[in-house]
């Protein structure tokens, strides 16, 4: 079996080879430097969607997502310019006038790294969207969904095949959603979890966490488990 093409390129100055097909970010990994990452996960496939993980390639007109931009010879790349620092720092500037991420720990991080301006957007909407407590595995709230697509996913091909999760609404209404909006346990959903495992800001939240959060104790939990399982029973 013959060996897979090295591509030579040039990354911050430091010349690497690099596995064929390999992408943008996982050759900036190999010469020892990371790009910050919201929508991108090992576990799904890369969209591109957030465009955090941006770098400068010589020649290009416009910044290209590491995630799903193939490497070519000869490439020379720049992973902190100074266009590319700004374009970084406006996304999450956006991102923070109009989404709840006081539970996106890593994305808290970039807001510092980058020196967000939390009033750069004055007049953004924050996004509003209803609370759902629909059964008995975990919570949806949407106000902290800031539509990476991940648990879309990991619902669908890239993990568990159920495709109970799709994109509902259109502009700045745009969310994830399930179809005609029906509640999680009469859609194909098999609570397997991986969509509350791969969500970046607490958005989908286990019913553990989210009663631990709430101040209660694990025999008040399991209480108001048994209480909700009841009440359950006694509607069906």
């Amino acid at each position: 079996m013959s060996e897979e093409k090295l591509i030579e390129m040039n990354i911050d100055g430091q010349s690497i080879e690099v596995k064929e097909n390999s992408t943008l970010m996982e050759a900036i990994r190999k010469s020892g430097t990371h790009t910050p990452i919201i929508c991108y996960h090992e576990a799904t496939t890369s969209e591109g969607l957030c465009r955090l993980c941006v770098v400068e390639v010589e020649g290009w007109r416009t910044l290209a997502p590491a995630c799903i931009t193939k490497i070519s010879q000869g490439m020379k790349v720049t992973t902190n310019s100074e266009r590319v620092v700004r374009a970084r720092r406006t996304i999450l500037e956006m991102l923070n006038t109009s989404v709840d991420l006081s539970e996106a720990p890593t994305i808290q991080e970039y807001i510092t790294q980058y020196s967000v301006d939390h009033y750069r957007f004055p007049r953004a909407e924050e996004r509003q969207v209803e609370f759902l407590d629909d059964n008995p595995f975990y919570v949806r709230d949407y106000s902290k969904c800031l539509l990476c697509w991940r648990c879309v996913q990991a619902c669908a091909d890239d993990l568990q095949f159920t495709y109970a999760l799709s994109l509902g609404g259109r502009g700045f209404e745009s969310k994830i959603s399930t179809f005609f909006e029906s509640p999680m346990p009469e859609t194909t959903c098999v609570f397997c979890g991986n969509c509350v495992a791969v969500c970046p800001t607490n958005a989908l939240k286990g019913k553990t966490e989210f009663f631990l959060d709430q101040g209660l104790d694990y025999d008040s939990i399991r209480q108001k488990r048994r209480s909700e399982r009841k009440d359950k029973e006694r509607k069906a």
